[in-house]
């Protein structure tokens, strides 16, 4: 490759300063259909506003019950690529597109109270044979009810990724969006957060399914996960030879020379793991707080990020040190995000507190309480949880703003607090949208292979 395409190519992302903490995130989360004429705040909000869209359409016309992909695409994925591409300086006219069909649609009656996810869960299932029975009780897993608002957060969450990351190499899409060079706030550095914290909201099912898995040996634990993030590490490998071999234009201050962010991904659940004698003890969301405050006082104080900033590429250790001094940061994040899933995945938000605190009591699984598919989520607590995590996040993120900025480059404190208060309140966000569109819905999902185990 040409040397100076390619180093055109790295200097078009690089240098960039972002936007704010206020207009990417606060702003954004005022409403789920609040017109906003706030280019930076405006694209996470017209994704709400295609959200409530397409739940108007779902609940309003029968029609749209069962929404072709065409029409998918076009009310959900369309407006996150016009939002993030050609309307970037016109966010009303976006905003008003999306929003006058939701009005006028929400002058209709809804078609019912409620309408389930495209789930054969009433098909009647297979009667097992006696021997296929033995084989299924023998590997057997209380289900987990499937949360619809967490596939939505996730699956948003990946199309703004995708977007952004295919759109960032063009003019067309707005510089402030772009990853900020080392201080700063940017869209695509909500990215990066958000999906180290959505791994460890899911990594929280095995626990939640079986709470004697932080009591068990770490070592068979360890083994099974270290072969569970194997092709994670493969494609962090495979990345790495590619981006070398082809010189294809790289940004070094991300992660470093040679890390990236596969090989970040594939750390974390091993180091969760090693963490599992700690958090029998201790509660997580504190955990996970308090190793984003011991990373925060070894940049400040133990020089780290002194090295970060000035220290010289001279050998492979210090050639990647953005990606290795900003682990500790991510592994605050992912446990973080641990601790969410522990609320919002079970039937109701103090479910796995009350298991833990039997197992620490000497009580045994005779104690505990069985998952039941069929127990309906205790929604209201649960929104009332996040919304007072969100609430304490926020906080904690205004009164370390006023000494400390956010740094995505160095996983420092006030970026953690910010992505984990985002991730909050998004996920907050859409468990109200289907709370209001799709009251029936959750109380009608049920595992489709409950019935088999």
């Amino acid at each position: 490759m040409d040397n100076n395409y390619k180093a055109s190519k790295e200097a078009f992302v690089s240098g960039m300063i972002g936007s704010s903490v206020f207009h990417v995130n606060v702003v954004s989360a005022v409403g789920l259909v609040s017109p906003l004429k706030d280019v930076r705040g405006f694209v996470v909000q017209s994704l709400k506003a295609s959200m409530v869209l397409h739940s108007t359409l779902r609940t309003r016309l029968t029609v749209f019950r069962a929404m072709p992909f065409v029409l998918e695409w076009l009310v959900l994925a369309l407006p996150m690529s016009l939002a993030l591409t050609v309307y970037a300086d016109a966010p009303g006219a976006l905003s008003a597109l999306l929003l006058a069909p939701t009005c006028v649609l929400l002058l209709l009656p809804p078609i019912e109270s409620g309408t389930p996810l495209l789930l054969k869960i009433n098909k009647p299932q297979p009667t097992a044979t006696p021997r296929e029975s033995s084989t299924i009780d023998r590997s057997a897993q209380p289900a987990l009810r499937p949360l619809p608002a967490l596939t939505t957060y996730r699956a948003n969450m990946m199309l703004m990724t995708v977007f952004s990351i295919l759109a960032v190499d063009f003019p067309v899409f707005p510089r402030s969006l772009a990853k900020c060079e080392t201080y700063g706030v940017s869209l695509m550095d909500v990215g990066v957060g958000s999906f180290v914290f959505s791994q460890g909201i899911v990594s929280a099912i095995p626990l939640i399914k079986d709470p004697f898995q932080l009591h068990a040996d770490v070592k068979p634990k360890l083994y099974r996960i270290i072969k569970k993030i194997l092709p994670i590490v493969v494609l962090g490998i495979v990345r790495v030879l590619l981006v070398k071999g082809t010189e294809y234009p790289e940004h070094v201050t991300e992660y470093g020379a040679h890390w990236n962010f596969f090989l970040t991904l594939s750390i974390l659940p091993v180091a969760e793991v090693a963490l599992h004698p700690v958090i029998k003890y201790v509660p997580i969301s504190l955990l996970g707080l308090w190793i984003a405050v011991l990373h925060q006082f070894a940049l400040s104080f133990m020089g780290l990020e002194a090295f970060l900033l000035k220290a010289p590429r001279s050998n492979i250790i210090y050639a990647n040190k953005e990606g290795l001094i900003s682990l500790l940061g991510y592994l605050s994040l992912h446990i973080m995000g641990l601790s969410l899933g522990t609320i919002i995945l079970p039937p109701s938000p103090s479910f796995f507190r009350k298991q833990q605190r039997i197992l620490l009591e000497g009580g045994n699984s005779e104690h505990l309480t069985k998952l039941d598919p069929s127990v309906p989520r205790q929604n209201a607590k649960i929104t009332i949880e996040l919304f007072s995590y969100a609430l304490v996040w926020w906080t904690l993120l205004a009164l370390v703003q006023h000494g400390l900025q956010v740094s995505r480059r160095m996983a420092n404190l006030p970026y953690t607090l910010w992505i984990v208060a985002y991730n909050t309140s998004f996920i907050l966000a859409f468990y109200l949208l289907d709370m209001i569109f799709f009251p029936t819905r959750i109380s009608k999902l049920k595992d489709p292979f409950g019935s088999l185990r």
